[in-house]
C-alpha cells in the first residue's frame, strides 16, 4: 500500500472485507462504487465514501481531493476501468489453487489495450506475482 493515496472497490469485495473477523484493514481511504447502496455502513462511515456515477466523473472527484494513485479492487471494477482503459498499471498473483468458480477478472472490451510486463516475482516457490505497465504505443508493445 506504500505509494497509494486511496482505494476503490466495488460494493460486493466492500462487503466481502466488511464480512472478515478482523480489524479494518485500510490505513488510506476507500472509495466505494455502487449503484445500488444508499450510505455506508456507520461503523465504516468514517472510513470508506460512497461513489456512484460515471467512473471518469467518479475519478474526478476523487482526484480533486488529492488522492491520485489509487488501488482497484474487486473483479466487476476491474473490469469496468479496463473497459475505460483507465488502468495504467496491474499487479496480478497467481496463487495455485483452482476455487471452481468465481468471476473472472478481464471481460470483454471493445480494444486491445497492451501491456508490458515490468517484473516478476515468486514467493514460497508457489506464488507468482507478475508486474504490468499499460503501454499506449500499439506498435512498441508488440515487439
Amino acid at each position: 500500500m506504500h505509494g497509494l493515496d486511496a482505494l476503490v472497490m466495488g460494493r460486493t469485495t466492500f462487503e466481502t472485507v466488511c464480512g472478515f473477523d478482523i480489524d479494518w484493514p485500510y490505513t488510506k481511504p476507500v472509495f466505494v462504487l455502487s449503484n445500488s447502496l444508499d450510505e455506508i455502513p456507520n461503523d465504516y462511515a468514517v472510513k470508506a465514501f460512497l461513489a456512484k456515477g460515471e467512473l471518469t466523473d467518479i475519478l474526478a472527484d476523487i482526484h480533486s481531493k488529492e488522492h491520485h494513485h489509487l488501488y482497484i479492487d474487486g473483479g466487476t471494477t476491474i473490469q469496468g476501468f479496463l473497459k475505460e482503459d483507465l488502468i495504467d498499471t496491474m499487479i496480478i498473483t497467481t496463487i495455485p489453487v483452482i476455487l471452481g468458480g468465481g468471476s473472472p477478472l478481464f471481460s470483454c472490451i471493445d480494444s486491445h489495450l497492451w501491456f508490458e510486463c515490468t517484473e516478476n516475482r515468486l514467493f514460497h516457490g508457489k506464488i507468482a506475482q507478475n508486474h504490468y505497465r499499460r503501454t499506449r504505443n500499439e506498435k512498441k508493445a508488440r515487439h
